[in-house]
């Protein structure tokens, strides 16, 4: 197990990556054919940067790449990658600003994980909160006919990420990377095909539940 894990992490710095997920992202695209050259890419959860690295690689220099995350990284980016510090449930008007300019995206990935407590019950659903806040982006910020790639550790819920991944997407598949560690729960569900009448208004208000009773 040690050599598996040790395989990708030597990897990753001899060629030059930050962290050793780039693999599961280029799994990922040889498995779904995610990316062609000249595409925008949405990348939540970026930091330290490999995803954003890999999606740059296939998108090329004339593909854009907007990562963020609440944390920052000291990786050096490409001209076509623009990297924010931005907590995804609290979007600042700056970075809702650069969305707007940079969009609407071909594909946003999100391989944003929680702060594991050891709780397998905990990390499983704010696993899955994450991710169903990813998919919200996603319906604001796709293309119509774009892709949505999303990480979560699976859990009892899944159905409260997947029920609304069908009705949004033409086909939802999941795909665990040969390059994910053995005894990691993390499963990623790919969907494609994004349907134009579940697209979401990013600039409408936010809903506001009826009073209780009514």
């Amino acid at each position: 197990m040690k050599e598996y894990r040790d395989h990708y992490f030597l990897k990753a710095k001899r060629e030059n990556y930050p962290a050793r997920s780039v693999y599961k992202l280029k799994e990922l695209d040889g498995k779904f054919k995610l990316f062609r050259p000249g595409m925008r890419v949405l990348d939540l959860g970026a930091a330290p940067g490999s995803w954003s690295l890999g999606a740059a690689e296939k998108v090329g220099r004339n593909g854009l790449v907007l990562g963020c995350d609440i944390q920052t990284t000291e990786t050096v980016f490409p001209a076509q990658v623009t990297f924010m510090v931005e907590d995804v449930f609290r979007r600042s008007p700056e970075f809702e600003a650069r969305l707007d300019e940079m969009g609407p995206f071909d594909v946003v990935m999100s391989d944003m994980a929680p702060r594991t407590t050891g709780t397998k019950f905990t990390d499983q659903a704010r696993s899955l909160e994450l991710a169903c806040e990813a998919l919200t982006v996603a319906r604001m910020r796709l293309r119509p006919g774009g892709s949505f790639v999303v990480k979560i550790f699976m859990g009892p819920d899944i159905q409260e990420l997947l029920a609304p991944m069908r009705k949004a997407f033409g086909t939802v598949k999941s795909f665990k990377p040969k390059s994910s560690r053995a005894e990691s729960k993390e499963t990623f569900f790919v969907g494609m095909a994004f349907r134009a009448e579940a697209a979401l208004d990013p600039h409408a208000p936010p809903e506001v539940p009826p009073p209780f009773g009514e």
